[in-house]
């Protein structure tokens, strides 16, 4: 819902009044696109920050204060078009801002709402629904941008205290009054360490800010029954054991009793991705994870993630996150 097709891949200008009128702190990419025509968009970070970004929506009020911090005053729009991206989104709304569609549900957007959206989910803007003085903040981040998420596996993303908001049939919560104007002025001040990351500890303010929001986020998520779906728990405990050998999606399956075919349309319908990319996204975890806690070779590497080679592995990874291993590699131990 923040994420534009016509700029994903222009540079982000890193300036405090990007920071409100346009996305700040890094760009999407466009990953794949699915059969049905929906574009999947991946995150691109500048190395030396962690994969977060911010993007205004809709026009400050006059006198907002946290525009005034942020020093900004333009304004983006959602793009028009049907789309689903790789990583997680998180949605303040300031001033109702219309509605959007999320996996065919149309959900409005209001005051004092947070929404959470899931890599996957197919979102389409309701296009008119939007008022003239409506405003919204909205978060992206991949999972390892925030400590405690760095090495959990993404197969159990959802079941994290941190992430409590970010499952496909929880509601929007509901920021009390008396603490909206602190949401919006934590956010701007995201928005301005992301757009100025030269400063001394920009980055770990960004980590820091992103943490605390998730925290507050997951206070406002209801309890939730148990939902978990059995044939996906399944899938991803076959996943957990056999990521770190050269397993193919028909494999999973065959062990499972399934064609490929079959079992990957039931993921993609049951999870919004379908059964090759849990594998892969659990692989690339990994190698990160490896990346950033030892100085083992990339073929090493490589072979303890069920990836080919060390030219595989860069393919790969350069692919998903628009950096090359060790560039990645090297802006973690700055």
């Amino acid at each position: 819902m923040a994420h534009s097709s016509g700029d994903a891949g222009s540079a982000t200008t890193a300036s405090a009044a990007d920071a409100v009128g346009r996305q700040v702190g890094g760009t999407r990419r466009l990953r794949t696109v699915r059969p049905d025509g929906t574009p999947v968009y991946r995150h691109e970070q500048p190395s030396s920050m962690p994969a977060v970004t911010v993007t205004r929506l809709g026009s400050p009020a006059p006198c907002d204060p946290a525009a005034d911090d942020a020093g900004a005053h333009s304004t983006v729009a959602p793009p028009e078009h049907r789309h689903a991206h790789d990583f997680l989104v998180l949605t303040y709304v300031e001033r109702d801002v219309g509605a959007i569609e999320i996996d065919g549900v149309v959900r409005p957007l209001r005051a004092g709402e947070v929404l959470a959206l899931s890599p996957g989910q197919a979102v389409t803007p309701v296009v008119g629904s939007a008022p003239a003085d409506g405003s919204a903040w909205s978060v992206s981040f991949t999972p390892d941008a925030v400590p405690a998420l760095a090495s959990v596996s993404p197969l159990t993303w959802t079941g994290h205290p941190l992430l409590a908001l970010f499952t496909q049939d929880a509601p929007a919560a509901l920021v009390p009054e008396h603490d909206r104007d602190r949401w919006s002025r934590q956010l701007a001040e995201l928005a301005t360490e992301l757009a100025a990351p030269e400063r001394l500890g920009a980055r770990e303010a960004v980590t820091s800010l992103l943490t605390r929001v998730l925290i507050d986020a997951a206070r406002l998520a209801p309890p939730q029954p148990d939902t978990r779906d059995p044939l996906v728990e399944r899938v991803f405990d076959r996943i957990e054991e056999t990521f770190r050998e050269p397993v193919s999606a028909a494999d999973v399956a065959s062990a499972l009793g399934y064609t490929p075919g079959h079992l990957t349309t039931l993921m993609r319908e049951r999870t919004g991705r379908p059964l090759l990319e849990w594998i892969t996204e659990r692989r690339l975890t990994e190698v990160r994870r490896m990346l950033r806690e030892t100085d083992l070779p990339l073929g090493v590497v490589a072979a303890r993630t069920g990836l080919r080679d060390a030219s595989y592995l860069v393919r790969r990874f350069r692919n998903r996150y628009g950096v090359t291993p060790q560039r990645w590699r090297e802006s973690q131990s700055g």
